[in-house]
């Protein structure tokens, strides 16, 4: 009898040990990881170098929707990535000072969960959130403020000179690095954990059924080669890679000088088309199949692409919630709009 019980016992730790992983353990094997639930693990790939506190972070979302930060006094950050609208705008090519779409027709890319990206901008080109910030609010066709009008507009309202002191302490210098590294400071806390993130913890109810096929479709077309990570996307690839993208002619965008491109997060992607850096797709479907010839060298019929789309769809995730801020008044100092 003992030696029955042996051999049983043995039979069920062989099964035990060589059991196929979860779909889960699988999702984790292939580089994708969740949000952390633990604040002090989020806060690390958050906030590394401790600058977020909740008086920069309330100062910093106010400077995020101040239209008075553009030359125009109309354009604000989140005209291009909108917060009510999965951190985007909507529209094929981003567009900004004198109604002018971005010359190299390049689409605005959500800020939401922008903070686990290892770079910034379409050729990754920025490092940072804060560094990132500095860009449009130059640029011509975007914001078109020099550094000085920014400043200058900034320093003649009292109120925003006492946010800063507030936040920064007396002796603050409030200069166009501080301000724009304020605004990065707030998009670092655009982190949006989705339901994806519970079955990666080991909640399997969290995906249904239709999620879960659509995932192990993901896996096994070996999409994690590009979309991996916290954020499903964020590095770098060459792009296209095997086959020619379909709309290439829309806009000159061939991405670094290497044609590496910034790889889009495709959390909340259900909420952010058109897709692709021009914006030339409108469905999620066409975006996968597209995604299946260019980079995978593989046709994905109508049916597996469909269940991919249905899986992303668990990747919408919980936003913070964000009171849009009343603003300081102008005074007499303040430089006047310019719409020219």
């Amino acid at each position: 009898m003992n030696i029955i019980k042996i051999i049983l016992f043995s039979l069920l730790a062989s099964a035990t040990l060589f059991a196929a992983p979860s779909l889960a353990d699988r999702a984790k094997s292939m580089t994708l990881k969740a949000i952390p639930t633990d604040k002090a693990e989020l806060s690390k790939l958050t906030d590394p170098n401790k600058t977020i506190t909740i008086e920069k972070v309330e100062l910093g979302k106010t400077l995020y929707f101040e239209p008075r930060l553009s030359k125009s006094g109309l354009i604000s950050c989140n005209t291009c990535h909108n917060l009510g609208l999965g951190g985007v705008d909507g529209v094929p090519a981003a567009t900004g000072h004198q109604w002018t779409a971005n010359p190299h027709h390049l689409n605005s890319p959500t800020v939401y969960n922008a903070v686990f990206a290892l770079s910034q901008f379409w050729d990754g080109r920025s490092p940072h959130l804060e560094d990132q910030a500095q860009g449009p609010m130059q640029a011509a066709p975007e914001m078109a403020a020099p550094k000085e009008l920014v400043v200058a507009r900034i320093n003649s309202i009292p109120a925003y000179v006492e946010m800063f002191k507030k936040a920064y302490g007396e002796s603050v210098k409030v200069d166009f690095e501080t301000i724009t590294s304020t605004i990065g400071i707030f998009e670092r806390t655009l982190v949006t954990p989705s339901r994806f993130d519970d079955f990666l913890g080991g909640d399997e109810k969290a995906l249904s059924n239709a999620e879960k096929e659509g995932l192990e479709l993901f896996l096994n077309k070996g999409c994690t080669a590009c979309h991996s990570g916290i954020a499903l996307g964020g590095g770098k690839q060459k792009f296209p890679l095997i086959s020619k993208y379909t709309y290439a002619e829309i806009g000159d965008f061939k991405g670094d000088a290497n044609g590496i491109v910034k790889v889009p997060t495709l959390r909340n992607i259900i909420e952010t088309a058109p897709y692709f850096h021009n914006g030339a797709i409108w469905t999620l479907k066409e975006a996968i199949q597209e995604m299946g010839r260019t980079q995978l060298g593989q046709d994905i019929s109508d049916e597996d692409a469909t269940k991919i789309e249905t899986f992303l769809g668990s990747l919408t995730g919980t936003k913070p919630q964000i009171v849009y801020p009343q603003f300081p008044a102008s005074t007499t100092e303040t430089p006047k709009p310019d719409l020219k």
